[in-house]
């Protein structure tokens, strides 16, 4: 499972004797996938994996926001290219008009920091350095930022100074909510806290317009008979609803996992899932679509319904995903599956069967999966053996299988064959890979 952690702790990377290239496809209708216009055409979207231009031969990670993308390089340095219009491409003062949006370009104010890993939300970026500081800059009225009450903009990078004492190792970020892993395994959570999507911060408990007891599960009928955008809808408009928004300002320490070691941490929208290291993976926040995979109701952190170990965990919009080991006649390592629960619209679960229990996808059959990544309505998994399997929402080619078709099992993506895949991760709507040369 080497691979699998290559890509989260800091450190000096394999990339100084490696040269590599960054593929994309899906939507590029927001520039996400960092290609010209004369090789996307008017609409911008990408059927099959294209090699991005403009960017260094030594790109170490990729991380795909919702709608931008990031990359970080052997040097130190982070390049964006995507949606800026909350300045999460990290371009300065000058926004970039949007016919840029598409050219890979450096973020600008790190050039003191050597960052070792990016990650970014719908709305902002974040880098840790390799003395474990974490950056953020972009636009947040949520609190997403964590640089200080009322703060919810920072158009150059800005230092997290309540987590100064910190060595980050991980960040992950929902819609308005997110989460920091540290090195020594304790988590942070700051922003929306809405139903207990940060677990207990301090603050009591409170529930959201967006939750299932405040009328979206009236409409559960309707998300399961319609397209994924009217589930958008009225997540958007739950949000107009939100009137006193409760938001935690500053990271502050998890209380309910004092004393445990974290080793995992990935937030959906409006959901979190938490891995520790005794193997506890626990869930919280919204439940509308069975994202949590327990039957327990309750606000906060509380276990998921999983028989197995799981070694990893990814979020989507609404679904949830776990690398698990599972038993095999191989005695020469670890055998692992894929695990999936919540929303199911589009097959982004890959597996039939009950919504809201975690189940095996089993049409991985041999393959041992070592990373997983959850789109909107579709996943993405990188198997021991550098192929890519794609499932779920085919439209504007997330998939990249050359169509718009939708896949209800694991399909191999054979154009990737013959190329050394060392990573692969998902945006909303688009999906980067990052290949050896």
């Amino acid at each position: 499972m080497l691979k699998l952690r290559e890509f989260r702790v800091c450190g000096e990377g394999f990339g100084r004797w490696m040269s590599s290239a960054v593929m994309s496809f899906g939507d590029g209708s927001q520039g996400a996938l960092g290609l010209p216009t004369t090789v996307t055409g008017l609409v911008g979207d990408a059927y099959e994996p294209t090699r991005v231009p403009g960017l260094p031969s030594d790109v170490t990670s990729v991380n795909a926001g919702h709608y931008h993308s990031l990359a970080v390089t052997s040097q130190g340095q982070i390049w964006s290219w995507g949606r800026n219009n909350e300045s999460q491409l990290g371009r300065g003062l000058l926004a970039p008009s949007r016919d840029s949006w598409n050219e890979p370009k450096r973020v600008q104010g790190l050039d003191k920091v050597r960052v070792c890993a990016a990650f970014a939300s719908g709305v902002i970026s974040a880098a840790i350095g390799d003395d474990g500081s974490l950056w953020v800059w972009g636009r947040s009225k949520r609190g997403q930022l964590g640089l200080g009450k009322g703060i919810v903009e920072a158009v150059v990078p800005s230092r997290v100074e309540e987590l100064a004492g910190e060595k980050i190792a991980k960040v992950s970020f929902g819609w308005g909510h997110a989460l920091a892993e540290t090195e020594d395994g304790n988590l942070f959570g700051w922003g929306y806290s809405a139903d207990a999507r940060l677990g207990k911060v301090g603050n009591s408990f409170e529930t959201s317009p967006l939750d299932s007891n405040a009328g979206i599960s009236e409409n559960r009928g309707q998300l399961s008979s319609s397209t994924f955008e009217v589930a958008e809808k009225l997540v958007l408009e739950g949000m107009e609803k939100e009137e006193s928004m409760p938001i935690v300002w500053e990271p502050c320490l998890v209380e309910e996992l004092h004393g445990v070691e974290v080793v995992d941490i990935a937030c959906g929208l409006d959901h979190s899932l938490v891995l520790c290291r005794n193997g506890a993976l626990l869930s919280c926040g919204s439940n509308i679509y069975g994202q949590l995979g327990r039957v327990k109701q309750d606000l906060g952190m509380l276990p998921v319904d999983i028989s197995l170990i799981p070694v990893s965990i990814a979020s989507g919009l609404g679904h949830s995903l776990a690398i698990c080991k599972v038993a095999s006649s191989d005695t020469m390592g670890n055998a692992t599956s894929i695990v999936s629960w919540g929303w199911n619209h589009s097959s982004q679960l890959g597996r039939t069967g009950p919504e809201n229990a975690p189940l095996l996808v089993e049409g991985l059959g041999e393959e041992i999966p070592v990373s997983v990544s959850a789109g909107r309505v579709h996943s993405v998994a990188l198997t021991s053996e550098g192929e890519v399997w794609v499932w779920g929402c085919g439209k504007n080619g997330r998939l990249g299988l050359g169509s718009s078709c939708d896949e209800a099992e694991p399909i191999l993506l054979d154009s990737l064959q013959g190329c050394e895949v060392l990573q692969a991760v998902s945006g909303f709507d688009h999906n980067l890979v990052l290949i050896a040369e």
